[in-house]
């Protein structure tokens, strides 16, 4: 890596300072849906009323349940981290 690929002061900075606001936020939040039992709840409602407008629509049930589990991956932590990295990597080669 070259010191024209590395971000410079307040590059770094305001990345700093995203991730200050941000993270923290997230975390409270991640940390609700996997610990809070009412958001363990309404995330499990989530599923199954994805699930049931998949059936409704006409999808089998190997269809539906295959969308389903990428729709729960997506809402997961492990998902949310790997959207946000892919989504970052996708940006950095674009520029």
């Amino acid at each position: 890596m070259t010191n024209k690929d590395m971000p410079d002061a307040e590059q770094l900075r305001d990345i700093f300072t995203v991730l200050s606001e941000h993270v923290p936020k997230l975390l409270d939040s991640v940390t609700k849906v996997l610990y809070g039992a009412q958001e363990g709840t309404k995330f499990g409602e989530s599923v199954a009323a994805f699930y049931k407008a998949l059936r409704d629509a006409g999808m089998s049930n190997e269809q539906a349940f295959e969308l389903t589990k990428d729709y729960m991956s997506n809402l997961s932590l492990g998902g949310m981290l790997k959207n946000v990295v892919s989504g970052a990597s996708k940006h950095e080669h674009e520029h």
